[in-house]
């Protein structure tokens, strides 16, 4: 995958060298060229200098080829106006910015966008928001058959019951992160969009269920 990194501060070139040691194309985009030096001469990526809400910017750093854009500058507004460009203008499905104030962050989830405060910032964190295919276990039993792991979950899935999703997946729904917050569903919560869906599920189903959630609901006959 391609993948645009906003920032080359500590988190952006750490996180740019981290993906392209996982396979990755990455390009990072800095006002400051200074900055490029973090990356090291190893750094086979595209240095881009320039704004990284710019859409000329962005086309440079080939965002239109682009997976997955990430945001992280030292800027809270130039992070979200950079990665709602991102996702509105050039349609960018994994999306994530880092955030300094966590109050605004429950403003940003809201767009739709997924926010990382720098509080509880980890490169995992942030990896997981722009790899998220397959399931991140989070947890597992003593003997390993059952694991409690946050599974991407295709946006077809957005509007349906948690009933629906289980019944179809055959998972157990343990809870979703809102809003930056925890929340416990019952069988009638309707899934929205930017939610993130952590489940039980048997360790020798994971790639069964990880299919499910990517494929999206069944098609309900006779409608």
């Amino acid at each position: 995958m391609h993948i645009v990194i906003m920032g080359c501060g500590r988190v952006g070139s750490a996180l740019a060298q981290n993906l392209e040691q996982q396979g990755h194309t990455v390009a990072v985009v800095d006002q400051d060229p200074t900055a490029f030096r973090r990356l090291g001469s190893g750094f086979g990526g595209r240095r881009v200098t320039g704004v990284g809400f710019d859409q000329d910017t962005l086309r440079e750093a080939g965002i239109e080829e682009a997976g997955a854009f990430a945001a992280v500058s030292s800027g809270d507004n130039s992070n979200i106006i950079a990665a709602r460009v991102a996702r509105e203008m050039f349609g960018i499905e994994n999306v994530a910015a880092r955030i300094y104030d966590p109050r605004r962050a429950e403003v940003y989830q809201r767009l739709g966008i997924p926010t990382v405060a720098t509080v509880r910032w980890t490169a995992d964190q942030m990896l997981r928001r722009l790899l998220p295919s397959g399931a991140e276990p989070l947890w597992r039993d003593p003997t390993g058959g059952v694991q409690l792991a946050e599974v991407h979950t295709s946006t077809a899935w957005v509007g349906h019951k948690i009933s629906r999703i289980q019944e179809e997946t055959g998972v157990r729904v343990a809870f979703l992160t809102r809003l930056g917050e925890a929340v416990l569903p019952t069988s009638q919560t309707v899934l929205q969009e930017g939610d993130l869906v952590h489940v039980m599920m048997r360790t020798d189903e994971v790639d069964k269920v990880e299919a499910a959630f990517a494929k999206g609901p069944e098609e309900e006959g006779g409608h």
